[in-house]
């Protein structure tokens, strides 16, 4: 399911951190404490990397 905007600014995560993904890698992590961080999941030479885009409201689903 692709991320929308209106989906990402009513995200929240009680309990624990909760993972909103996307096509392509492309994952957004929401903190408990309300922090919304851009992440990239991809793979190289057959290990699994992550790569840090920013952080959500200052870097917008546009801009990834």
């Amino acid at each position: 399911m692709p991320l929308t905007d209106i989906a990402i600014r009513k995200a929240k995560a009680v309990e624990k951190d909760v993972w909103m993904s996307d096509r392509d890698g492309l994952r957004l992590l929401v903190k408990t404490t309300g922090s919304k961080y851009w992440r990239l999941k991809y793979s190289f030479r057959g290990k699994q990397k992550t790569f840090a885009l920013g952080v959500y409201p200052k870097v917008t689903l546009k801009q990834v």
